[in-house]
C-alpha cells in the first residue's frame, strides 16, 4: 500500500508522473504493463510511472473519481494534465508527456 505522503510527494513534484489505476481482476489492465514499460524506456528518469491497485487503495479511487479500470492519469506539480479510461498506447501517452518532460 502507498503511504498518502509518499504518493502526494510524487504527484506534487516537477517530474511528470503517470499513474495506472488498475485491479487484479481486470482483464484489460493486464495489457498495460508492457505499455508502461515502453513509456519508461522512452522517458528514463524524466518521468515516474506508478501503479495503483484500486482495491488496496480505495481512498485514491474516490479522490480521483476512478469509475473504470484501467484509468491512466498524468500528474505534474499536483495537477492532472491528462486522464483516460481504458487501454492506452505508448504513442498516445508520449503525446501528452513530451511537452511537459524536463
Amino acid at each position: 500500500r502507498w503511504g498518502m505522503q509518499k504518493f502526494e510527494a510524487h504527484i506534487q513534484g516537477s517530474k511528470p508522473v503517470v499513474v495506472d489505476f488498475f485491479a487484479e481482476w481486470c482483464g484489460p489492465c493486464k495489457l498495460m504493463p508492457p505499455v508502461l514499460q515502453e513509456v519508461k524506456r522512452r522517458t528514463g528518469e524524466r518521468v515516474t510511472v506508478l501503479k495503483m491497485d484500486i482495491d488496496k487503495n480505495p481512498g485514491y479511487s474516490r479522490l480521483y473519481n476512478i469509475l473504470a479500470v484501467p484509468t491512466l492519469i498524468i500528474f505534474k506539480e499536483g495537477h492532472i494534465i491528462w486522464r483516460k479510461n481504458g487501454v492506452s498506447s505508448p504513442h498516445e501517452i508520449m503525446e501528452h508527456l513530451t511537452s511537459i518532460m524536463p
